[in-house]
């Protein structure tokens, strides 16, 4: 049998590069071989594109290069093409794109457009659910629209917070009070992120969150347990049982996710089975309000009354063998190996199914 070829597209320019890199090198060895044949792609630090480099090559020295290449943007023939004229493998054509890819560039609906234009198959959600995936102000406005309970929340633009500072702080003390979370629009793991528990620490959450995106999300705090859930599909999505996260940290921020290893992840968390039953639907309805593909990470609060509030949905999560994502899936009875051949299959199949509709007359 002949194996399909598949590209790990890894790294980006985004805050979540190291992350990437760890997500690539855990897909990396545990694809399967026997199905597929693997090429690397990396995309560095500053934009350009290395073919041949391994994610665990740029951990140990990020100065190292592959052979650096471009998409060549033909529909009826898309491949990649080395800038110093030498020859790829199968002249650098591929089946599919497993872009293993988290924040701005790679998350967000850019590369899937630049995927589309293309007529390449690639695994995961498309540019619409990627986008809304990552938008944290469109993601809140798509959950209300499908009913989904959530923390009351604010939206504020960079240039409203210079010209009105004090207009912004009244009515966050007015409308959510302290505690406030104040985020980024348009980043993850929880890069930019801060707890306001005064004006002062508002004022400088405020100002980071500004260094990173134009708009800023501010949400009441929720006192509850953070448990997450995965959600596989397409059209037919289900969703994994749910996990805890027990944060080291006062939440789970960028340091308690990937640095400290005080965090402890309880799987499955300790619910109700009406509560489990609950999440699992809204897990659902989260993944096909924002029109996500392929997989996803849907968080929630639950608190001790056992009301459920939905945070956010990751539309590429974390995907080490020991990432809350695959190990949701582990315990729900779908090895990490199995899973990434599933992930593989369900972008074939909305590939399939995207190139089926009419486009013009």
């Amino acid at each position: 049998m002949t194996r399909q070829k598949i590209i790990i597209l890894f790294g980006g320019q985004s805050g979540e590069h190291e992350v990437s890199l760890n997500s690539a090198s855990s897909v990396l060895k545990a694809i399967d071989k026997e199905k597929y044949e693997v090429e690397t792609l990396g995309i560095s630090k500053s934009g350009q594109w290395h073919w041949g480099i391994r994610p665990e090559q740029w951990q140990q020295d990020p100065t190292l290069q592959g052979i650096l290449v471009n998409l060549v943007h033909d529909p009826s023939n898309p491949r990649f093409i080395a800038l110093d004229g030498s020859t790829l493998p199968q002249d650098g054509t591929f089946d599919l794109i497993f872009p293993v890819l988290h924040g701005p560039f790679g998350e967000d609906g850019t590369i899937q457009g630049l995927f589309e234009m293309a007529n390449i198959p690639y695994a995961g959600s498309g540019v619409l659910g990627s986008a809304l995936g990552m938008d944290k102000d469109r993601m809140k406005a798509v959950f209300t629209e499908a009913g989904l309970p959530q923390a009351p929340y604010l939206t504020v633009l960079r240039t409203t917070l210079q010209k009105m500072m004090e207009k912004v702080l009244h009515d966050i003390e007015h409308s959510l009070g302290y505690p406030c979370f104040v985020k980024p629009a348009n980043l993850g793991s929880s890069v930019g992120i801060s707890k306001a528990r005064n004006r002062e620490e508002l004022i400088n959450a405020l100002h980071l969150a500004a260094e990173y995106d134009r708009k800023i999300v501010v949400e009441q705090n929720i006192v509850g347990r953070e448990i997450e859930l995965s959600v596989l599909g397409n059209e037919d999505a289900k969703a994994s049982i749910p996990g805890e996260i027990l944060p080291s940290k006062d939440f789970y921020d960028y340091e308690a996710k990937y640095i400290d290893t005080g965090s402890r992840l309880v799987i499955p968390a300790p619910l109700d089975q009406e509560v489990v039953k609950s999440l699992q639907e809204k897990a659902v309805a989260a993944f096909k309000a924002v029109e996500a593909c392929g997989l996803s990470r849907v968080d929630f609060f639950v608190t001790e009354g056992n009301q459920i509030y939905i945070n956010e949905i990751n539309t590429m999560p974390g995907f080490t063998q020991i990432s809350m994502y695959p190990k949701l899936w582990e315990a729900s009875g779908i090895p990490y190996s199995e899973l990434i051949t599933q992930l593989i299959e369900l972008g074939f199949q909305r590939f399939r199914d995207s190139r089926s509709r009419k486009i013009s007359l």
